[in-house]
């Protein structure tokens, strides 16, 4: 069986054709979300899966739950994701579709997970240095957890900067195991 990116990305790519032909990413990137908040509803699954609907049937159930927030390209979009049982990747094509919008707009993600809350200062050094070594707008997110005693980490892409004081204690416990 194929694995769901090999699946998923030409659908992904598909619709950043779009957009891009459209000038309209940030419309794109709000309908996928919708489509895929709807997509995950516990209750939707069952109408999803379900042998008993048909695809037109849920097709319509789905627009008709966006209401106008789909323009008539998305629309065909949801249109062909349905009719070829592929509804149920909306995520995935989401989280493709955001990375392609991501570096199209030369913004950086970058994930930090902190022992503690951060003051401004400290999310500007972060979001300043991250900038001038990717040479790109830094998209920051934030996330407190107190099980790593004190310090931060700091993910961007693939590179994990682990600064944190549950982090150095594992590397000590390591070494002392070796």
């Amino acid at each position: 069986m194929l694995e769901k990116a090999t699946i998923t990305r030409p659908y992904a790519e598909a619709a950043f054709s779009q957009a891009l032909e459209e000038n309209k990413l940030s419309d794109w990137s709000e309908m996928l979300s919708l489509l895929a908040t709807i997509v995950c509803d516990q209750n939707m699954q069952g109408l999803i899966n379900s042998p008993k609907l048909s695809a037109d049937r849920l097709y319509s159930f789905i627009i008709d739950l966006c209401g106008e927030k789909f323009s008539q390209t998305g629309r065909n979009f949801v249109k062909i994701l349905v009719d070829a049982r592929r509804i149920g990747l909306a995520s995935e094509i989401l989280i493709m579709f955001e990375q392609k919008r991501l570096e199209q707009e030369s913004i950086s993600e970058i994930n930090v997970t902190t022992a503690y809350p951060l003051d401004e200062d400290q999310i500007k050094t972060i979001t300043e240095l991250f900038s001038k070594r990717t040479g790109n707008k830094i998209d920051i997110h934030i996330k407190e957890d107190k099980d790593l005693i004190g310090g931060v980490i700091i993910r961007a892409g693939d590179s994990v900067v682990d600064a944190s004081l549950k982090g150095r204690l594992k590397e000590l416990n390591n070494v002392i195991a070796q």
